[in-house]
């Protein structure tokens, strides 16, 4: 892959469609001054490049009638190999983790968990700790959504 440099019209693109994937690329020549011919291949372009990853529509917890939402500090009881894989394999496989960041500080990831109720989030903890590698959770349940992807909620 060759080095890509993006200029002002690529950040330009990309901050719009991060905050609405579904721009087509006549509406992106409005917004940014170019053609829809240069977004088109501008975009795709940024998509090779791997600077856009990939689409996906923002949901509400109640979407789902997941409306818990919780960021979840877990430590490992070690680093050794097979531990800190045997917590990753979990993580990877299970659904109310929807995202997983391995962290400096106290914790060693933090997970954003998304579930239906109170209940749920207990069995969800339960069931991490039976991975038996982790030494210590720490539990924050979201009260309100104030700004999720970069985007600010409820304005």
């Amino acid at each position: 892959m060759t080095s890509y440099q993006t200029d002002q019209y690529d950040i330009k693109i990309l901050t719009l469609l991060q905050e609405n994937g579904r721009l087509t690329s006549q509406e992106l020549s409005d917004l940014v001054g170019l053609s829809p011919s240069q977004c088109s291949r501008r975009r795709i372009q940024l998509e090779q490049q791997q600077f856009i990853l990939g689409y996906q529509a923002r949901l509400s917890p109640q979407a789902l009638k997941q409306e818990v939402v919780a960021m979840v500090e877990v430590k490992l009881l070690s680093h050794e190999t097979e531990k800190a894989e045997r917590f990753l394999s979990y993580i990877h496989s299970e659904s109310a983790v929807f995202d997983a960041y391995k962290t400096t500080g106290d914790g060693d990831y933090t997970l954003r968990c998304v579930v239906s109720d109170l209940n749920s989030l207990n069995d969800l903890i339960n069931r991490i700790f039976g991975t038996k590698a982790i030494s210590h959770i720490k539990t924050s349940v979201v009260l309100d959504r104030v700004k999720e992807n970069g985007i600010v909620i409820g304005e």
